[in-house]
């Protein structure tokens, strides 16, 4: 009661990660983090210029202001039993936003909740664009892979000398890499 006299009471919003045409994609209740006053932080949102931190309910989660495509007050937005809500005088279909999602910054998409019933939409990244740039590239085939046993190095034509060649003593000769050295080598 105190807070809400001096004007610092917490400003609870409904937080909209993407706004589509006739959907809202909605990550849900959120609390803005402000030092500012309440009437300042209300005026700020009804222009779209609240910058600042997002407390998300029940989660602890914190984000930036930045990453929401509207923070609506409470009072400002209805939920109906429906899968809808009621916002800006007319009526928008709700796509629940997973919290795996909240700090996505691109285009979200909405598909029927992968649990049937009546949950409705549930959002998810969409990956569309990626899908189309990796079928748009030609397969690239592997080269060729030699497998061979540790110790066959020296036959390896890239590694041992060429016919005519001097060897240079950098590279091992086959008694050194296949067996045990003898006290009568040192």
């Amino acid at each position: 009661m105190l807070k809400r006299l001096l004007g610092k009471a917490p400003v609870e919003v409904w937080a909209i990660k993407q706004i589509d045409r006739d959907l809202l994609h909605l990550c849900g209740r959120a609390t803005l983090v402000t030092p500012r006053k309440r009437r300042e932080v209300l005026a700020a949102l009804a222009v779209g210029t609240f910058q600042g931190a997002v407390a998300m309910a029940g989660s602890g989660v914190v984000l930036n202001a930045r990453l929401f495509a509207a923070l609506v007050p409470l009072e400002s937005l209805r939920l109906q039993p429906d899968g809808h809500a009621r916002w800006q005088g007319r009526d928008w279909r709700v796509a629940k936003v997973p919290q795996r999602c909240w700090p996505h910054e691109g285009h979200l998409i909405a598909q029927a909740s992968p649990y049937g019933g009546t949950t409705g939409l549930v959002s998810s990244e969409d990956v569309s664009g990626i899908r189309q740039r990796v079928d748009r590239e030609a397969p690239r085939l592997a080269k060729a892979v030699d497998f061979r046993p540790a110790d066959a190095l020296e036959d390896d034509p890239r590694i041992a000398p060429k016919p005519g060649e001097p060897d240079t003593g950098t590279r091992r000769s086959p008694r050194q890499a296949r067996e045990w050295r003898s006290d009568d080598d040192h």
